[in-house]
């Protein structure tokens, strides 16, 4: 018989990490747990304040549910399957549909004896490298977080009146590439002026440039921008990513939005079938959430998984990333273990 478990935590950032949406120093998130006597498995919801949305209600919400997730039995039943009888009884609350299915997916590979991605099949010989993120700051501040974290890609969160100087100073201090995360900060002429700029500056890639109702402006940069565009806020549920078609070269998913690793792998295949670029990101998530994502990395454009390196203090061990390249743990599933003891801060 399946046990669902609750581990509420706060967990404290390194540093103050700022997006366009405000500032953080701690990020409170659920870490679900689906026990079958012998096997754990493990699943992550944190809980984004500009989502409005809180760990109580992501344990309410699973509570709510506790008769018919304690009756999967994972001996007859895919995680698969099981996602599809959850989800609509958790169809307005994604991020706990999401730590449901990973830790579903994980407790299904450990009893296999099999990694996620050798479940699906995929194979390690290419392997996209993991960006590291610098959240907005003052151009100095930036400059030291990448003197004293060198890395083979960064990714650079803008959505200020100084985005252009900010890259441009960054630039000269580094020769690797740069990604940038305008977050939906941009209007689409002040976008197209900076993607012009950005060119000069060989950066990579743009993400979410616009506000994601404007997908006039969305298609309309699209056709004039040289540098590619992914979809983020664009793109949060599998049915976002038809309409981004023509209005992105491709789309960031976030397991935490779809709802998990059964919905991303389809969203996967769908933008495939569109022609679109891929890419797997992530919130602020504890190894046990970038730990799901990582098995997904086989089939990935690019990848943002950097979370677990911008906290003080982790609750899990898993995969982990060096100079940018996943190293996958000896555990099956998604290989993640809760740490016996944590100086994280339990809620």
């Amino acid at each position: 018989m399946i046990q669902l478990r609750f581990h509420p935590f706060r967990l404290a950032l390194l540093e103050p990490f700022t997006v366009s949406y405000g500032t953080r120093t701690h990020q409170e998130t659920l870490i679900v747990a689906l026990h079958d006597g012998q096997h754990s498995g493990f699943g992550e919801a944190p809980a984004i304040f500009y989502y409005g949305v809180t760990v109580q209600q992501f344990q309410d919400a699973l509570e709510q549910h506790r008769d018919a997730i304690e009756a999967w039995n994972p001996a007859d039943t895919t995680p698969e399957a099981f996602w599809e009888t959850m989800a609509p009884r958790l169809a307005t609350m994604p991020f706990a549909l999401c730590a449901l299915d990973c830790a579903a997916h994980d407790l299904y590979g450990k009893r296999l004896g099999q990694s996620l991605y050798q479940r699906w099949g995929y194979t390690l010989d290419t392997l996209p490298l993991s960006d590291y993120t610098l959240g907005i700051d003052e151009i100095p501040v930036m400059v030291r977080k990448m003197r004293d974290f060198p890395w083979p890609v960064y990714k650079i969160k803008l959505g200020t009146p100084d985005d252009i100087a900010m890259v441009r100073e960054l630039r000269r201090h580094t020769q690797v590439p740069l990604r940038v995360d305008a977050n939906a900060g941009w209007q689409p002429d002040q976008a197209l002026r900076n993607i012009r700029a950005f060119q000069e500056l060989n950066v990579e890639l743009i993400e979410q440039p616009l506000p994601p109702a404007d997908l006039e402006g969305a298609r309309w940069l699209f056709e004039r921008s040289p540098i590619p565009l992914m979809a983020d806020e664009s793109c949060q549920r599998e049915a976002d990513v038809a309409t981004c078609a023509h209005h992105f070269h491709g789309i960031n998913i976030k397991l935490a939005k779809c709802g998990g690793l059964t919905p991303a792998r389809r969203m996967v295949a769908q933008a495939r079938q569109l022609g679109l670029q891929v890419m797997v990101g992530c919130m602020t998530e504890s190894t046990v959430g970038i730990s799901a994502a990582a098995q997904l990395l086989p089939v990935l454009d690019f990848a943002d998984l950097d979370t677990p390196m911008l906290l003080r203090t982790d609750v899990a061990s898993g995969v982990r990333f060096e100079q940018g390249k996943v190293v996958y743990a000896q555990e099956n599933g998604t290989g993640v273990r809760m740490l016996p003891t944590t100086e994280a801060e339990r809620l």
